[in-house]
């Protein structure tokens, strides 16, 4: 069979199963409006609706201009319904773009896919992380005591966590880099129907602040099953969950200053180094439990700006924390003799995109999806 001829029949298959869920996630990790989707293949807006809502299907012409044009192949679009997750836990809703939102929540669906393909063929992790839902009416649980029990769940003794990442990837959680061009939303995390993820910034290359969110994020996907992602409630709950499981109060408190007189601050930086948090995380620690008032609060994130330290902390350590559960699937393909071709073949899925979702570190440059 030519090459051709191989070409026109997946064509007339993806026209054939044509399913515009998958025309929706192609399109919103593109970054694109479907008007701009239009223009690109000269057709109308309400074509592109008709397309996605499944009232309407595309001809074989017509498939493959959308996937030059979304940067997909052709069987993209023939695939099953995308994954099923639920609405990720963004930092801000209000300030984020509804663009970017969804160009994530793409990301998102495309990463549970790709980890569904990988598990097919690797054994991961069982999913194995506490349930508890916080309860403002009957105050049973709070972020504070459901940081503490996790901690125990997961084995952690006195003092800090080792490493935030690996310790959610053993306990069954996918920790990913989003792609650069999505760099304006910060960490977020959501639940599928096979496992949790979580989605870090690609461009926070602050190895202390990452670690404070992946332990945000884990207090999202611990506490907040129900609660409406973006709320001021839930993201303040997740600070306190994040902040008590890296710095347990009854550990952390002897080590905190009332103030940042003195030799105060050469202080913080030991501590900030042995508990691997920032010192803007101990300086809002200090002042949660009561240790530091105020006014010495105050002053020292005055401090902090005018050093230039609220953007870039000085620190000892440069390297982030890399996920591996994706990446080592990979190598063990890889090892096996089935590269990302192979692997992706039928699917549909672009080789940068499987790149982007098991890469252990950040990706330096935006790539076209």
């Amino acid at each position: 069979m030519t090459e051709r001829r191989r070409s026109l029949n997946m064509l007339t298959a993806a026209a054939s199963f044509f399913n515009g869920e998958r025309l929706t996630m192609a399109r919103q990790l593109a970054g694109l409006k479907k008007s701009h989707l239009a223009s690109l293949i000269e057709m109308s807006p309400a074509s592109v609706t008709a397309w996605e809502s499944g009232t309407k299907q595309p001809n074989r012409a017509t498939v493959a201009k959308l996937a030059l044009a979304l940067h997909v192949e052709p069987q993209f679009f023939g695939g099953g319904a995308p994954p099923r997750i639920n609405r990720p836990h963004f930092r801000s809703l209000r300030s984020t773009p509804q663009i970017a939102r969804d160009g994530a929540e793409a990301f998102g669906q495309s990463v549970a896919e790709l980890a569904d393909m990988l598990e097919n063929a690797v054994e991961f992790p069982n999913v194995s992380l506490p349930d508890f839902p916080i309860d403002s009416e009957t105050n049973l649980m709070t972020p504070e005591k459901a940081a503490l029990e996790t901690r125990t769940f997961f084995g952690i003794s006195a003092g800090p966590v080792q490493h935030v990442v690996r310790q959610v990837e053993r306990n069954g959680v996918v920790v990913v880099f989003s792609e650069p061009g999505m760099a304006a939303i910060d960490a977020y995390s959501f639940r599928s129907a096979a496992r949790p993820v979580i989605v870090l910034n690609p461009v926070k290359d602050d190895y202390y602040r990452q670690r404070f969110d992946v332990a945000h994020e884990l207090g999202h996907l611990i506490m907040h099953h129900d609660a409406e992602p973006g709320g001021k409630m839930a993201e303040a709950q997740a600070n306190r969950f994040a902040s008590e499981f890296l710095m347990p109060a009854a550990e952390i408190s002897q080590y905190l200053p009332s103030s940042t007189a003195g030799k105060a601050w050469a202080q913080l930086a030991e501590v900030k180094e042995y508990w691997g948090v920032s010192l803007a995380a101990l300086l809002f620690r200090a002042r949660s439990l009561d240790i530091m008032s105020d006014v010495s609060y105050r002053n020292a994130m005055i401090r902090m700006s005018q050093n230039g330290w609220r953007r870039a902390e000085p620190g000892r350590i440069s390297t982030l924390e890399m996920p591996s559960m994706l990446p080592r699937a990979k190598e063990l393909l890889s090892d096996s003799g089935i590269d990302a071709n192979t692997f992706l073949a039928g699917s549909g899925f672009p080789v940068n995109l499987f790149d982007v979702a098991t890469s252990r570190i950040p990706s330096t440059a935006s790539s076209e999806f």
